[in-house]
């Protein structure tokens, strides 16, 4: 098992190397046509699916992030006891400066090495998942409340999956002609997205309770994110599961609005955590133990994240009813 974890922890470090030095050029198929003949104008305008794909890429971005940080933390708790557990540091890096570069990137096409990476994200997102689910049962017990309040959080490689899904639906957004309904899979891309931003937020609010039933809810606001994401969630599957109106400016104006929410309470949750560190001994002054022992700081943006996806998708709800 050490040749493998070596070689999957080398080919993270290569990729983040390539992202780092290669020349980031467009695939030259997706430059868009000199000629004169006319384009049927039945799709969304290319700025408007250019848009909406920025703002997934934001998302995949804040998702990122959070996993690098939040990643960095637990695996250095674990004392990088298995090489393996620098992958998700290389891959998430590597996700957020691609993300970064989307961001930034107005042009209507999609980015070959973007693709590559998010793919990427994706699949460390499942194989870490298959590690997490292995750590816990192979400790006495199996899957007992002990093991799963203390082993390697079960949840917590789904949210580079999820980083890597958003993102490679941004491309696939990006890349809509105006003849075309913007589409993943063959599926409205903008229902699509809704729904899985809305199972993410079932998810990671799974897990924060998981982790809060541990601290016995000591705190009254801490059953808040295992309440409103819940909420937001199933706002967002009946905005992906609604039929188009004659009214678009005003369609899901609530589920607009709960999404702001949500972003915001992802990053008033870190004020939350660090006030948590600060209860521990010494507080701050011990940080360098208290980070490790006290809750996450780093895990309350992944709602953020989630909630800027599913702003994105409405947005491109609004821009064309059946995307």
């Amino acid at each position: 098992m050490s040749n493998d974890t070596d070689l999957l922890v080398g080919a993270g470090l290569v990729l983040s190397a390539i992202a780092a030095t290669a020349m980031l050029q467009p695939s030259p198929s997706r430059r868009p046509t000199r000629t004169g003949a006319s384009v049927p104008r039945t799709g969304p305008h290319p700025r408007a699916s250019v848009r909406a794909a920025r703002r997934l890429n934001r998302a995949a971005g804040m998702l990122a992030a959070s996993v690098l940080a939040d990643s960095s933390v637990e695996h250095y708790r674990g004392s990088f006891k298995n090489k393996a557990m620098y992958t998700p540091l290389a891959v998430s890096a590597l996700t957020l400066a691609m993300s970064a570069h989307g961001t930034a990137d107005r042009r209507p096409w999609a980015h070959r090495l973007r693709d590559g990476s998010y793919l990427l994200a994706a699949a460390t997102g499942l194989a870490g998942t298959g590690f997490h689910i292995y750590n816990v049962t192979k400790k006495v017990g199996g899957f007992s409340w002990q093991n799963l309040f203390y082993g390697a959080p079960l949840g917590a490689p789904m949210a580079i999956l999820l980083s890597g899904l958003l993102g490679f639906c941004s491309e696939r957004v990006r890349d809509t002609s105006r003849a075309q309904r913007p589409h993943v899979f063959g599926l409205p891309a903008a229902r699509t997205i809704a729904a899985v931003s809305a199972a993410g937020l079932l998810g990671t609010s799974g897990e924060a309770g998981l982790l809060h039933f541990r601290g016995a809810f000591h705190n009254p606001f801490m059953a808040v994110p295992v309440t409103l994401p819940p909420i937001g969630a199933a706002l967002l599957f009946n905005a992906a599961a609604s039929a188009p109106d004659a009214a678009p400016d005003r369609r899901h104006e609530v589920t607009r609005a709960w999404m702001w929410l949500l972003a915001a309470m992802g990053f008033i949750g870190v004020g939350f955590h660090a006030y948590g560190v600060s209860r521990n001994m010494d507080g701050w002054r011990n940080w360098s133990q208290n980070i490790l022992a006290g809750p996450p700081l780093p895990a309350p943006p992944s709602f953020t994240g989630l909630a800027l996806a599913g702003l994105a998708a409405l947005g491109l709800m609004r821009e064309q009813a059946d995307a």
